[in-house]
């Protein structure tokens, strides 16, 4: 599943434009490299997320192409 639509569907960040933003200007990061739009995340990827001075570090727990408000927290593990 491609980055930008996995933060969409995990509501970590609210729309999908926002997330391919994000990546875009480098604020986004799998597995230690920049991110872009585009690239493909797996279950067990480390995302970290840059909003603002402060970070965000998940890692992938699941990959669902439709996801309920309740569920979409089960998609990743916060790690710090």
């Amino acid at each position: 599943m491609r980055i930008d639509k996995y933060l969409k569907n995990a509501r970590i960040i609210k729309r999908r434009t926002i997330a391919k933003e994000a990546c875009e200007s480098g604020r986004v990061r799998v597995n230690g490299k920049d991110a872009k739009p585009g690239t493909e995340v797996a279950v067990e990827d480390e995302i970290e997320i840059m909003f603002g001075d402060k970070t965000m570090k998940i890692v992938v727990e699941d990959l669902k192409e439709h996801v309920s408000k309740n569920d979409a927290a089960n998609m990743y593990r916060i790690i710090s």
